[in-house]
């Protein structure tokens, strides 16, 4: 299942994420803005239980998070921007990291570092990658996380192609995948049309 976030603020701060000429300091800040609305959205059904609180005025129930803890995982290295900025929201998440990166002949996802939380299987994990391509980096991402025991995977990325969704929905269709958009189709060389370029390189400021 695929959900596109379409709230207008969203929608505009991806708009600027867009454009090239946006410099890199506003394109981290947009990033980090986009991934929290993103996360409000993909948390959405996260599980409440009342609990008895004190205000100043009275004792009451007020609903807290309950049920299965979170794990927020990046893959390297763009995703960091996303985790680093919804680990805010949520302070009392893990955080893991999987490093994979695409061939540029084969377009095949390498990997080459994994550290993952060791109760893995015991949390909600929400994966982190700015762009589902070809989504090759994405679903080898989640099958390590299913390997490492986990059960509850959604995806967030800013972007994403028609043929990159294809593949998560081929090969994990129980994945939930939440989107700021999806653009267009891939170009020969494996970017999203009309895309907003290489998000690491944007982010970094490398090339």
């Amino acid at each position: 299942m695929v959900t596109v976030v379409a709230h207008p603020l969203l929608q505009h701060k991806l708009s600027l994420m867009r454009d090239i000429h946006t410099g890199v300091k506003e394109f981290r800040e947009l990033a980090s803005e986009v991934s929290l609305l993103l996360a409000y959205e993909a948390m959405r059904d996260l599980e409440l239980t009342p609990q008895r609180l004190t205000t100043p005025l009275v004792e009451a129930d007020f609903p807290m998070l309950s049920g299965k803890k979170l794990a927020l995982v990046a893959i390297l290295r763009a995703g960091l921007i996303m985790t680093d900025a919804i680990v805010d929201l949520v302070p009392a998440a893990k955080v893991g990291h999987i490093g994979l990166y695409r061939d540029p002949q084969s377009l095949k996802p390498v990997a080459y570092y994994n550290k993952l939380p060791a109760d893995i299987a015991e949390r909600r994990v929400f994966l982190t990658d700015p762009m589902l391509a070809t989504g090759g980096s994405a679903s080898a991402a989640i099958q390590s996380l299913k390997d490492a025991g986990a059960q509850s995977i959604k995806l967030m990325s800013i972007l994403a192609a028609p043929e990159g969704i294809a593949v998560i929905e081929r090969d994990h269709p129980e994945v939930e995948i939440v989107v700021a958009a999806v653009d267009s189709h891939l170009n020969e060389h494996g970017y999203i049309v009309p895309g907003l370029g290489d998000a690491g390189d944007r982010i970094y400021g490398t090339k």
